[in-house]
């Protein structure tokens, strides 16, 4: 089965591009498009997309509260890709804390767009970690909400290791290979660390890490 995606963006230069783009590659087909963020959740009712490609600045409404309304209305909600100009922007890091599971650059090449896709469809990798820990070190200490609670007793050992790896931007295989264990088992600890958190995907568990304090960004 193909990952299905929807585009929302105001432009739709930017629409025509990852349409054009997304529809070349094998295994992804473009279900729909919206030009701003109040016509998403319906939208994604109708289509049940897989991702939402979605601008962070819109009209009427923007795409925080579009990825807010989306989680918290739709049943088994797609994941959301936010799409940006600069991955420094505060409002990229909003996002991802309303529960986007990364993001895309506009000026991306093909390929990245089709690995981003891909990657945020399937859900094993952190999307552009490097940037996530950018992200956190500048915002995560000046974010008004409460910051995520994350004692020590919560995870098991094995889980907190898990989870630090994950905050590093590393796969299943990867964390697999760093802790000498099964990739199965790998999964099972983050699994056990997502629902421990309360979080959706591994964006949400490495945010939390990151305003807990649990992670420090380098």
């Amino acid at each position: 089965m193909p990952h299905t995606v929807l585009l929302v963006d105001d432009e739709p230069l930017v629409r025509a591009g990852l349409r054009a783009v997304l529809q070349a590659a094998d295994g992804i087909e473009v279900v729909g498009e919206a030009q701003d963020g109040a016509s998403v959740v319906p939208l994604v009712r109708q289509l049940r997309p897989d991702v939402v490609a979605m601008d962070v600045r819109m009209p009427l409404m923007d795409g925080i509260e579009a990825t807010r309304a989306v989680l918290k209305t739709v049943p088994e909600p797609p994941k959301v890709l936010v799409i940006t100009t600069f991955e420094e922007d505060e409002l990229v890091y909003e996002a991802l804390r309303a529960g986007a599971a990364g993001f895309l650059l506009k000026r991306a090449r093909p390929a990245e767009i089709v690995h981003a896709v891909r990657l945020v469809a399937e859900g094993d990798s952190l999307l552009f970690p490097a940037a996530v820990r950018s992200l956190a070190a500048r915002y995560a200490a000046r974010s008004e909400a409460t910051p995520a609670v994350l004692p020590g007793s919560q995870l098991t050992e094995r889980e907190a290791e898990v989870l630090r790896l994950m905050a590093r931007g590393l796969s299943n295989a990867e964390i697999a290979a760093q802790l000498v264990l099964g990739t199965e088992t790998v999964k099972s600890h983050v699994s056990g660390v997502l629902a421990k958190l309360g979080a959706r995907d591994r964006t949400q568990a490495v945010i939390a890490a990151y305003e807990s304090g649990f992670v420090t960004p380098a």
